[in-house]
């Protein structure tokens, strides 16, 4: 599998323990869910160069006779793991009196983040997990941050904490990340959960979310990965990012692609070998007056021709965006029966 990512992969999960770490959720027997979840916010690569302003759509016309690609419906699939973890919660407060909380530090006014955070705030109300926020200017200090990060480290009702990123340049994301809670990290970035889930033979507390919500959709959608060229699960793997020569040629020969870049229209339908699938993970707001918020993401991937010769891919939004919501949901029940001794 060909991936697209940019400076975030040397930050990211490059391990086989995203196949040993299986914890089932029950939602639906015949698809146990892998232990995980968050959304990490990609920042604008200094090097990938967007085709948005390029993209001249086909016309409907054009488009009619053609086989389209089955849309992997992320929605559909988080929304029925979001009920799962529901129905826990349930039983969690009717048999100890106690719930999940999630924490979200917000840094800033950027409208993608604005955006993420708002789904996950609806997402846990509906799955009745507690949710609480600080929200802080982009002017803030780095000793602001941590006040906000230590409030809730030390709140025993809150059992993940999340900061939004990007942060803004003048913090220092590292030393912040590094202040979270072992035992309430959802996002996996602590130092400890990254270098247990890299070693070999160890086990993190948390997953990185958007990686695990990526094999998630496959698997659900009955994507064979063994022995293809793809991420992980016995996969031959192959990395593009902004200083690769031939992108387009390597990108080509993948029978499984996820983006990574948060470039609009990155990857074209030549990029693609007929019949691949596609994991779109990509997000960048574009203007829109139109929308009701003034603006729309759009994924890496060229949608209109990637339809046309993919076998199957995931739309922006409702693709990657709803499952990884699903993992971090995952991470914090899982913290809150860590914490309470629940099972």
């Amino acid at each position: 599998m060909a991936t697209v990512w940019h400076q975030w992969l040397r930050k990211s999960i490059q391990s086989s323990s995203t196949l040993r770490a299986v914890h089932t959720l029950k939602v639906d027997p015949s698809q146990p869910m892998l232990k995980s979840p968050p959304l990490i916010s990609l920042d604008l690569p200094d090097v990938w160069t967007s085709n948005v302003m390029d993209f001249d759509p086909p016309s409907i016309g054009e488009c009619s006779n053609e086989r389209r690609a089955r849309v992997i419906d992320g929605k559909l699939m988080a929304e029925k793991i979001r009920a799962g973890i529901a129905g826990e919660v349930i039983r969690m407060k009717e048999s100890i009196g106690k719930v999940p909380g999630l924490a979200v530090i917000l840094v800033g006014h950027r409208r993608d983040s604005q955006t993420y955070v708002r789904n996950k705030r609806k997402a846990c109300e509906e799955a009745g997990i507690k949710f609480a926020m600080a929200i802080l200017p982009d002017s803030c200090t780095k000793d602001e941050v941590c006040e906000a990060l230590s409030s809730f480290n030390g709140n025993p009702s809150v059992h993940g904490i999340l900061v939004q990123l990007p942060l803004p340049d003048h913090l220092d994301e590292e030393k912040i990340l590094n202040l979270v809670s072992l035992e309430k990290d959802v996002d996996g970035f602590h130092p400890l959960n990254m270098g247990n889930l890299a070693m070999r033979g160890r086990e993190p507390l948390f997953i990185p979310c958007t990686p695990k919500g990526c094999i998630e959709l496959l698997v659900r959608s009955g994507v064979d990965i063994m022995s293809k060229k793809a991420v992980r699960h016995h996969a031959t793997v192959s990395t593009v990012h902004a200083l690769t020569s031939n992108p387009e040629q390597i990108t080509r020969e993948a029978d499984i692609v996820v983006t990574a870049a948060g470039v609009p229209n990155l990857v074209r339908g030549t990029w693609l070998k007929p019949g691949a699938v596609v994991i779109d993970v990509g997000t960048c707001p574009v203007e829109d007056p139109s929308s009701e918020h003034g603006y729309r993401l759009m994924g890496d991937v060229c949608y209109e021709e990637a339809v046309m010769v993919a076998s199957a891919i995931t739309p922006v939004p409702g693709g990657v965006g709803p499952m990884t919501i699903a993992m971090l949901l995952v991470n914090t029940l899982n913290s809150a029966k860590r914490a309470f001794n629940f099972h």
